[in-house]
């Protein structure tokens, strides 16, 4: 199914997408603890929908937002998918135009790849609509431009993950994917608190030691090793983020409890998803990620935060086309 993704993209003809076309994308894990933007997954369950109709007049417009976040700007210049789509116009030298309608089902500030999700399903679709559509991984760069215009910098440890599926090395030039055991699941639990990527971003500012920085390398080598090989007690070994959880740990209520809660229920490691507040742990199989989840709502149930929790594969689903918004609320 994934080297399919690295192919072309042909337009779907259950959608007739010379003029319209849906697509959804799912949410992230970014960073990954140790992959200070350059590593993330997909998570199946939760993400945004799309819907880009192809227009004559030579410019990109975002007609609604809806969902469960709506205050976005609808200044395509302003917007992460309205920018997407724009420097896709650009680069192709587009005569025709993209309407836009985003349907968020990924909550602001979330630390599950809001802003990239919307990038990424506005691209698919609108990719969808072309005479020679792209493949997966021309897409990139234009959702490079649209991350940067929510988080202020070019990365894409979640725009890599939705554009390909699964667990993905994204550098500034190339996205590389990561094979991991089917077995291998997280759990994603996001409290009711929102964190703004910049003020998480922010809270990185400042000396570091030497010593920090090999010991993070040394840590991500281990989870690369351990994915390619299949081995669960490297990635145990590995799956530690000496750099960045330290600073950002604060800004999240109980974060030691909930991560405690998962690494008490045999978790291969836990971290912050993204900028946070949501909070992952992997696990070598579905079983023990179900129970980790519910342990984990509770530890921030006991600062009176209500939660939401997802258990999905690691090797989780790209981007897809799809016929319409009931496909995905089936």
């Amino acid at each position: 199914m994934h080297t399919a993704l690295l192919e072309p993209a042909m337009a779907s003809p259950r959608n007739k997408p010379d003029r319209l076309a849906c697509a959804f994308s799912p949410a992230s894990v970014g960073n990954v603890g140790v992959g200070f933007d350059l590593l993330g997954h997909s998570v199946s369950g939760a993400g945004d929908c799309a819907e880009v109709r192809r227009i004559d007049e030579p410019v990109v417009r975002i007609a609604a937002i809806r969902g469960c976040v709506s205050e976005l700007p609808t200044d395509p210049r302003q917007n992460t998918a309205g920018v997407a789509l724009m420097a896709l116009r650009k680069a192709l030298g587009l005569q025709h135009g993209f309407e836009l309608v985003l349907h968020k089902g990924i909550a602001l500030g979330s630390g599950m790849g809001g802003s990239a999700a919307s990038c990424v399903a506005a691209l698919v679709a609108a990719n969808a609509l072309l005479k020679q559509p792209l493949p997966r991984e021309a897409l990139y760069g234009f959702a490079l431009d649209g991350e940067a215009v929510a988080s202020g910098s070019r990365h894409g440890d979640n725009l890599g993950a939705m554009l390909l599926g699964g667990l993905v090395l994204a550098t500034h030039e190339r996205l590389l994917r990561i094979p991991v055991p089917a077995e291998w699941h997280c759990a994603l639990v996001h409290p009711h608190v929102v964190l703004e990527t910049r003020k998480a971003r922010a809270a990185l500012a400042g000396h570091y030691a030497l010593g920090e920085f090999v010991a993070q390398s040394s840590n991500l080598a281990l989870v690369l090793a351990g994915c390619y090989r299949g081995d669960a007690a490297l990635v145990r070994e590995g799956l530690e983020d000496v750099l960045v959880e330290p600073r950002r740990a604060p800004l999240i209520p109980n974060f030691a409890r909930v991560k405690q809660a998962a690494l008490d229920h045999h978790a291969l490691g836990a971290s912050i998803s993204g900028a946070g507040p949501s909070v992952f742990g992997w696990y070598d199989n579905r079983q023990d990620a179900e129970a980790a989840s519910g342990a984990m709502q509770a530890a921030f149930a006991e600062t009176g935060l209500d939660s939401d929790a997802w258990v999905s594969p690691i090797d989780g689903p790209a981007a897809t086309l799809i016929d319409s918004l009931d496909e995905v609320h089936a």
